[in-house]
């Protein structure tokens, strides 16, 4: 399994649009070979050179297993069509926060692909990266990831 940008390639730098210096928006994101026996997917993008420690921008889940990736621009809501619901990010708010480091080096933004065993997570939207890793715990088939790049 894999996971693609349409707008930026792995270990490059994230256009500012889909930033805090931007519009703030998601990117479209591709999942390739997904493997059999996918019945959802859950997503996590989070920075791990954040001052105060890994920083969670984005956490979605209840994903269909049959979808091929996410259209840019996901709206800021708890619960989108065919299940999909989004929790809470480190900025507090429900759906995707874009980068937005401190001025220094450039920080790293993994986005980390996880196809589960089971269609649904159970939980409502709104949760956050722990109770989504602790709801799927042993669910998990195999994850993929891509690394985004920004700094200012």
């Amino acid at each position: 399994m894999e996971i693609v940008s349409t707008v930026f390639g792995n270990g490059e730098f994230i256009p500012s649009k889909y930033t805090c210096d931007g519009e703030d928006v998601s990117p479209c994101l591709l999942f390739l070979d997904p493997p059999e026996g996918v019945r959802s997917f859950a997503l996590i993008v989070e920075d791990p050179d954040a001052p105060s420690g890994t920083f969670t921008h984005w956490v979605i889940y209840d994903i269909p297993g049959d979808f091929e990736g996410l259209p840019e621009d996901v709206p800021p809501a708890g619960n989108l069509e065919y299940g999909i619901k989004q929790g809470l990010n480190d900025f507090g708010r429900i759906g995707y926060g874009g980068p937005c480091p401190p001025p220094g080096n450039p920080h790293r933004y993994f986005f980390i692909l996880l196809a589960l065993d089971v269609e649904s997570t159970g939980l409502p939207a709104g949760a956050t990266k722990s109770e989504l890793l602790r709801a799927i715990d042993g669910h998990v088939i195999t994850t993929a990831e891509m690394v985004g790049l920004y700094g200012r």
